[in-house]
């Protein structure tokens, strides 16, 4: 895939799908849809978003509130027809269309689905999918749906990963496929992911996801550091620059990374580029440095 540049927006922003005009615009040079999850689901009790300003920070609990796989779908669909039109017309050929955006699809199972059916909910949301986005982030990683992370265990990984390859490789034109890991994996469990996304062949991990740590909050962000769910932003930083380099250096840089995880400006992002990203994602860093994010960011990047 050519990327028009290395910062995209990273899930839980567009969980619909339903303002890829409005990043486009802005700049990005990919989106990251969802979690997208076969059947709608309304997510955790409000409130379920909280600011912790003094450092730059949010905790989050949503828990998969989406639309639903059926509305993500016919609303992609209509997207890309739109702009397969506009680009047909600007260039008047109908040879590929290269959009200026690339869509990745985040995807996740239902809060009521058990972690032994998982698997069906991956696989649900593939295929559906599939025609409409460029690449696939399966979100085993999210603290907000009980009982999630535990399918971040090797084995359970290995069955769904390796089961949603065999139906990519059954595809005319397979898409890349990538796993979004927690920031609090032990340093055996990084191991086991970086094994086996060798060992399968898995295009690329996405490194981080937000985490359930209060390590190092500010005084002023005590009352509301007691909320339950995933923290991002600046208080992430620094363990997602190690994951992200840790993955690097074990994989020989053989395995794609995104890096998500604190990232404000241009030297936030130089550095998990040089730690070995190949591209990063903003979320925290779009809500607090607001819209010209990306253009600043890649100022002399």
């Amino acid at each position: 895939m050519n990327f028009k540049n290395h910062i995209g927006l990273g899930a839980g922003f567009d969980k619909n799908a339903k303002y890829l005009g409005v990043f486009e615009t802005l700049g990005f040079g990919c989106v990251e849809i969802g979690t997208v999850t076969p059947k709608p689901q309304d997510g955790n009790d409000k409130p379920r978003l909280f600011r912790l300003p003094k450092d730059k920070a949010l905790i989050n609990r949503m828990g998969f509130n989406n639309e639903g796989l059926d509305v993500v779908v016919k609303r992609l669909k209509e997207w890309r027809q739109k702009t397969n039109r506009q680009k047909k017309k600007k260039f008047n050929s109908s040879s590929n269309i290269q959009h200026s955006i690339l869509i990745g699809g985040n995807i996740g199972k239902n809060k009521n689905t058990p972690n032994e059916e998982a698997w069906k909910d991956y696989e649900i949301c593939f295929k559906e999918l599939h025609p409409y986005v460029d690449y696939f982030v399966v979100n085993v990683s999210s603290p907000n749906t009980p009982g999630l992370r535990e399918l971040q265990e090797k084995e359970s990984l290995r069955k769904i990963l390796v089961h949603l390859q065999m139906i990519n490789n059954g595809k005319a034109i397979a898409k890349p496929v990538l796993l979004k890991i927690a920031p609090d994996l032990s340093q055996s469990q990084i191991d086991d992911v970086i094994d086996l996304a060798m060992e399968i062949r898995l295009d690329g991990l996405v490194a981080t996801n937000t985490t359930v740590s209060r390590k190092g909050l500010s005084q002023q962000s005590l009352e509301v550091s007691k909320e339950a769910g995933g923290l991002s932003g600046f208080p992430l930083q620094n363990r997602s620059t190690k994951i992200v380099q840790y993955i690097s250096q074990k994989s020989k840089g053989q395995l794609p990374i995104i890096a998500s995880g604190g990232i404000f400006t241009n030297a936030d992002a130089r550095e998990k580029l040089h730690s070995g990203a190949s591209l990063v994602q903003v979320w925290t860093g779009f809500i607090y440095e607001g819209p010209f994010i990306v253009r600043n960011i890649l100022k002399d990047l």
